[in-house]
């Protein structure tokens, strides 16, 4: 599709503008699908006062909505469905969909804690500041164990503040756990992997040849009839594959039985059926590979090497499944010293300068949103859409990968509101999008999902299965 592009009304900025151009932009770089921004008008109704930031982050959180948005309406035309005329979004609502997990609500009562665990926060080292991401038990024991301390906040800050952030860093990810020191952007800069991040693009493309192209053909909603098999957690990869079940996929998500999710995870089960399957044993990756065998679409966001094992790297899968679209994602990336490291949001901003620039003189700070996560994971779902179309265009396996790290240098590099003082309060105004739905456990309420085709609010199924209750069958 090609025209003029965005149709904006006045509140939208000229940055949001760019921002998203420069996002499909960057889904498309390289690609067999043109680049040409849809005739398709995207009508966004503002709302100035949320997300309050040093950085961009209700702009760039709008460009991200925008571009998956954009990237499903130009797929349902690429599988001969008719084309909307317009997208709509209301800043609003995608304010309340990247903090999401905040809202969900059990018969009228908050599912989960709002709050990270009492070991996920900044902590004074020796020369500075460190984070840390404690909320799964095997990464909490993994801290304390590293620390030589106690699982009480006051011992774990006494052994964290005899060290420097980077001593405490080593020594934490040397055991397993989670954890960053505080980075200037400089800082960032001049490491090892913030240079390696600046050397990728933000979505990575690869087409492996020896596929031939598979035709899929329309139905009512952008992605009708298409099968992605989902390998994530929390929460850019959740975010991704939820938003293609509510385009229309069939997702289904797969979790190993020793790593289960803790209670209340209903926000990232949401437009998917959830299952649990053990590819440590032979039944279990027979049933894994017989499922890619019929998929369109594979998710995943183990950190890079960690699937290698089980005959899920670029070329097994294009040699065993070809024509599939594999999406991966990652925190640092595949590249440089921090390759294979396991990362969070907060873990990211804290080392690659984002903490710095949102905090004060005192401490270091947060943007409003997890906005690594929830804006890398409607670019992925953009992505997952692109390679669908170069497949059926060009044929092969299409590979796409995305870091959490590559978005918050693209973030960074965007020019930033001009400094007034201390932020103004932020505002939270959530009820306008909450949706019922039916759970095993009752009645939740749950952040619709964002944005409109031709003013048809997308939404998600009438009914959520459990965590890990689905069969692991298509």
């Amino acid at each position: 599709m090609t025209g003029a592009g965005l149709v904006h009304d006045r509140a939208v900025t000229d940055l949001r503008r760019a921002m998203t151009r420069e996002l499909w932009d960057a889904v498309h770089s390289g690609s067999v699908v043109p680049s040409a921004f849809p005739a398709i008008g995207v009508r966004v109704v503002d709302r100035p006062e949320l997300l309050p930031s040093r950085l961009p982050v209700r702009e760039a959180a709008l460009a991200t909505v925008s571009t998956a948005l954009l990237a499903a309406a130009s797929f349902s035309e690429e599988r001969g469905g008719s084309a909307p005329l317009t997208v709509t979004l209301d800043a609003g609502h995608v304010a309340a969909a990247v903090r999401s997990e905040r809202y969900v609500r059990l018969g009228g009562a908050p599912a989960v804690s709002a709050t990270f665990a009492p070991l996920s926060r900044f902590w004074p080292t020796a020369d500075g500041w460190l984070r840390t991401h404690a909320n799964y038990p095997w990464h909490r024991d993994a801290l304390v164990r590293a620390l030589g301390a106690g699982d009480e906040p006051e011992s774990v800050a006494r052994a964290i503040r005899e060290l420097s952030g980077e001593q405490a860093e080593a020594s934490i990810v040397g055991a397993g756990g989670i954890a960053a020191a505080v980075r200037s952007e400089r800082e960032w800069h001049e490491h090892p992997q913030g240079r390696a991040v600046a050397g990728r693009r933000l979505v990575e493309r690869t087409s492996i040849p020896g596929a031939q192209p598979r035709t899929r053909t329309a139905g009512d909603r952008p992605a009708d009839g298409l099968r992605v098999l989902d390998l994530t957690r929390v929460i850019a990869g959740p975010v991704c594959t939820r938003y293609l079940g509510a385009l229309g996929a069939d997702v289904l998500r797969l979790d190993p039985p020793h790593r289960p999710e803790p209670d209340g995870t209903w926000d990232t089960v949401l437009g998917k059926r959830s299952a649990v399957l053990d590819a440590r044993t032979r039944e279990g990756l027979g049933q894994l590979h017989a499922l890619l065998d019929e998929a369109d679409a594979l998710v995943h966001g183990y950190r890079p090497g960690a699937l290698d094992a089980f005959g899920l790297t670029p070329d097994d899968l294009a040699e065993r499944h070809p024509g599939l679209a594999v999406v991966a994602l990652s925190a640092w990336g595949p590249t440089g010293p921090w390759g294979a490291r396991r990362g969070f949001d907060s873990i990211v901003q804290a080392a690659s300068g984002i903490a710095v620039v949102e905090g004060d003189e005192d401490r270091p700070g947060a943007m409003p949103c997890q906005l690594l996560d929830h804006g890398t994971g409607y670019l992925a779902a953009a992505a997952v859409l692109e390679a669908l179309t170069a497949q059926s265009r060009e044929g092969g396996t299409q590979v796409r990968e995305l870091a959490l790290a590559r978005t918050a240098q693209w973030l960074l590099g965007q020019p930033r509101p001009e400094p007034s003082g201390p932020l103004p309060a932020d505002v939270e105004q959530v009820d306008a999008w909450l949706r019922p739905v039916e759970s095993p456990d009752g009645r939740l309420d749950v952040i619709a999902p964002v944005g409109a085709f031709d003013g048809r609010p997308l939404a998600w199924p009438h009914r959520v299965g459990a965590y890990g209750a689905a069969k692991p069958v298509w």
